[in-house]
């Protein structure tokens, strides 16, 4: 151990295998993932770990702590529950300014500067929930943020060769071929790495290609002979394996081109999100990709819209300013008339999207705007309260109304508290955990079209997923999925995490990683 570490070991300190990038959406979380399973598949207690956080796209631990959704994917992967230790700064942007969420509660809101400032104090955090997981678990694999080596940046990062140096960590570094210039961005950022980490580096991963990996090479053999560190692996471009990821570039594949409607056939169900800037917890769709017969896809443009079956206002992070975004591109004035229509789609809002269907939303505290008082679009009969204080619950239940009865799962996340008129009716009965206060969320009009709930999630559920797009179909006079063709697609892609341990087994060196851990004798 070197002397950065020296005073901070404790007995049974964990491995520890890091993660970093070239940059942002390199492959990271993915790759953590399928290491968090690869070494669970063999026996290995395995924990996630990520400094630093900067994501819109995050989750309620057990124990009431919010984290990033990809931290709680690669403890799922690595078969454990979800903790705030593995995630204890998470930055919730909005505004040029960021929430910061310690060990899973705010604790303020700061501009980067302000951060930066008290980023020593926030590192203590990080560091003890660190020590924390390795002396509980006999692996840890860490993931980096963006990329390490951002010069202007490098002297404030945590999330990177911080943390490494203070776990000890093997580093492996991802780059994306898809980006172009994938050797560019392997020897640029071992040219910007320090001295002292550079010896951390086990050796470098190429993510996403398509094609004969033979093509590579040549270039395989320059940069070894650059950095006298190897390729482990070339990773294929696995477009049927997706996990849970904090970055919203991860939406890019599923926006509509060309600013024109995508197009479907007509036994395809529809399923439009429209997407703000501010857009939260875009994972909560992700389930009707694994349902046949569906198409999932993300709206910037009112005019991409077109007539799908259900329309979908997702969270937000800045309710607000994404309302006024809503109005300015069109959409407000084209969901309207898509509600007044009776042939109409489902129009759905959760969380921030239930928030905005409402009638207004009064902020007399300027937690989001200074507004007292900013007019919803009038769909659905319930007034918001904003508050500076956070919701965060695990959740159960099931619909009390609307065209299904199904059990319902997932977490709320918000800021306020949103009261029914008489015009609706609530959605769903739900008991929040651990305190098990029952309450009834969320609302329904009375044309039975227009839903809003406060649950993350909701569709993970399989049987609410699969209730709800069958009745979708009903409504175009579509007969059911058949079971046994929805089990049949449900089960190709549902080993996702073995999936992604397998592609590490197929196309990877492994032995080097391993050696790179120093088992000490035992079998990995």
């Amino acid at each position: 151990m070197n002397k950065h570490n020296s005073r901070l070991q404790v007995k049974n300190r964990a491995r520890a295998l890091m993660i970093v990038g070239t940059s942002s959406h390199a492959g990271k979380s993915v790759i953590a993932t399928a290491f968090c399973r690869l070494f669970a598949e063999r026996g290995i207690r395995v924990a996630p770990f990520k400094a630093q956080n900067m994501s819109l796209n995050s989750y309620v631990t057990p124990e009431g702590g919010e984290i990033g959704r990809a931290q709680a994917a690669q403890a799922e992967a690595a078969g454990i529950e979800p903790h705030v230790h593995m995630n204890p700064i998470l930055l919730k942007p909005a505004g040029g300014v960021s929430q910061v969420v310690v060990l899973g509660e705010p604790v303020a809101t700061l501009s980067a500067r302000e951060y930066y400032a008290a980023k020593d104090r926030f590192w203590l955090s990080a560091a003890r929930a660190y020590d924390e997981l390795a002396s509980r678990y006999e692996v840890v694999v860490l993931e980096g943020a963006g990329s390490p080596v951002e010069i202007n940046l490098i002297e404030h990062d945590l999330a990177n060769y911080r943390s490494a140096r203070h776990a000890d960590a093997a580093i492996v570094v991802v780059a994306d071929i898809e980006r172009g210039g994938v050797f560019a961005q392997i020897v640029g950022t071992w040219e910007l790495t320090p001295e002292v980490d550079r010896e951390r580096i086990v050796g470098f991963l190429i993510n996403k290609f398509r094609g004969d990996p033979t093509l590579l090479e040549s270039g395989l053999r320059a940069i070894e002979s650059r950095t006298g560190k190897p390729v482990l692996g070339v990773l294929p471009f696995l477009e049927e394996i997706r996990v849970d990821q904090e970055d919203s570039l991860s939406l890019e594949d599923n926006l509509c081109s060309n600013n024109s409607i995508c197009e479907i056939d007509c036994e395809t169900i529809d399923v439009a999100v429209v997407r703000p800037p501010s857009i939260s917890n875009f994972t909560d769709f992700d389930p009707f990709r694994r349902e046949p017969g569906v198409r999932l896809r993300f709206v910037r443009e009112a005019r991409e819209l077109g007539e799908p079956d259900l329309v979908v206002l997702p969270g937000s992070k800045a309710t607000a300013s994404d309302l006024a975004w809503l109005r300015d591109r069109g959409f407000a004035d084209r969901i309207e008339r898509l509600a007044l229509d009776p042939e109409g789609p489902i129009i759905i809002g959760i969380c921030g999207g239930f928030q905005m269907l409402g009638d207004r939303i009064d902020d007399p505290e300027a937690v989001e705007s200074e507004n007292a008082s900013i007019p919803g679009l009038g769909l659905l009969g319930v007034v918001t309260r904003f508050s500076p204080i956070k919701q965060r619950f695990r959740v159960s239940g099931s619909t009390r109304s609307g065209p299904i009865a199904a059990i319902v799962r997932g977490y709320e996340i918000h800021m306020g508290r949103t009261d029914r008129g008489p015009s609706v009716e609530p959605w769903i009965d739900v008991v929040r955990e651990p305190s098990g206060e029952k309450i009834a969320d969320g609302a329904v009009d009375r044309s039975g079209r227009i839903f809003g709930t406060y649950i993350h999630g909701v569709f993970d559920h399989a049987l609410f997923c699969d209730q709800w797009i069958d009745y979708l179909r009903r409504r175009r006079g579509l007969s059911p999925i058949d079971q046994e063709l929805r089990s049949a697609f449900r089960a190709a892609r549902s080993d996702r995490y073995g999936s992604l341990a397998e592609a590490l087994r197929t196309h990877v060196d492994l032995e080097t990683i391993d050696r790179a851990l120093d088992w000490s004798g035992r079998t990995p």
